[in-house]
């Protein structure tokens, strides 16, 4: 007979406890979500950085062949021919390095998928993915949906449950029943009671002389839902925190795409100009092939930028919990 509401209480605690390993279990599956979109665009942003380094594997090669001709004919030495051999060269063991990673990506994404790195293989694509739009005013509510946060929110509403149980444990326990199918005798005890054991001196009637025990109970209890308090306003401010790494890590990727867009424009005008002004001789070979490396570096450096860039967008959606929308109950 649960007259004092401790069965009950433990019962919710304990369907609370339920409530927070589902959380955890939650967020298992969106760390696991999140590392299989991460794996899958970094994989992407390896594909077209090798198509840019191919291409340029190619552009060298041009220009080794026209070397090589000049050579041939006298116009320059066999130094300026070493000179490109070594940037082809360098370039294809950028290439390579590049297909090692590529390699590597593809087994991770193999694994978290659940499948044996042998069997499973991507085609390289274009990287056509789009880059979500982050909407304006995204409620701080939607952080109640991260599972870490959700599961420390059980944890606390289960602290509190199991403070009101070892209070209620300074109450006696009552059965109903007895051995044998028989109604158990307690109950006639409680009719029993005077009038005075349920008024300001009932503690004086109940058994309470334990040595302590259930005070201690109360104070573990209490002990243990500060505790949970405590982690839940920790969970909190660490959601708090990523958010904002995330959306801080989004702007300034915006700026900077922006400006190495204008970095990898001048650049790739300085190569036409440089190879132009090299075959018609205005211009020493080191010229070009240094306007081809710059020209290479800050592609490569935007095709990083944007990398980034997608990373932090699923680093926001990780954040907030799987997404950016509401939650229903909301």
């Amino acid at each position: 007979l649960d007259l004092f509401g401790r069965l009950s209480r433990t019962s919710e605690a304990a369907r609370l406890d339920a409530q927070q390993r589902e959380a955890l279990l939650q967020s298992t599956r969106l760390l696991v979500q999140a590392d299989v979109a991460q794996t899958y665009l970094a994989l992407r942003a390896v594909d077209a950085e090798r198509v840019l380094v191919r291409d340029n594997v190619e552009a060298y090669r041009d220009t080794l062949r026209l070397t090589q001709r000049r050579q041939q004919a006298g116009d320059v030495a066999d130094l300026d021919v070493a000179r490109v051999q070594t940037e082809v060269s360098a370039t294809e063991s950028d290439a390579i390095a590049l297909d090692r990673r590529r390699a590597e990506l593809e087994h991770a994404l193999a694994v978290l998928t659940g499948e044996p790195p042998a069997s499973f293989g991507i085609r390289p694509e274009n990287w056509t993915t789009a880059l979500p739009s982050i909407p304006a005013g995204v409620p701080a509510t939607v952080l109640t949906r991260r599972p870490d946060v959700a599961a420390s929110q059980a944890a606390v509403l289960a602290a509190q449950a199991r403070v009101g149980a070892a209070q209620a444990a300074y109450f006696p326990d009552i059965a109903l029943t007895a051995g044998g199918g028989f109604a158990s005798p307690e109950i006639g005890d409680l009719f029993k009671w005077s009038a005075r054991s349920w008024g300001i001196g009932a503690l004086l009637s109940l058994p309470i002389l334990d040595g302590g025990r259930r005070e201690a109970g109360v104070q573990n209890a209490s002990g243990q839902l500060d505790e949970a308090l405590a982690d839940y306003r920790a969970q909190v401010l660490n959601a708090f925190k990523d958010v904002e790494d995330q959306l801080s890590a989004i702007r300034l990727l915006q700026e900077q795409a922006q400006v190495q867009q204008t970095a990898v424009d001048s650049a790739r005008r300085a190569t036409q100009l440089s190879d132009t002004r090299y075959r018609n001789g205005y211009i020493s070979q080191l010229d070009l092939l240094d306007a081809r490396r710059s020209e290479l570096r800050n592609q490569r450096q935007a095709l990083q930028v944007k990398a980034a860039q997608y990373q932090a967008a699923l680093g926001l959606v990780r954040a907030l919990g799987g997404g950016w929308d509401a939650p229903a109950s909301v």
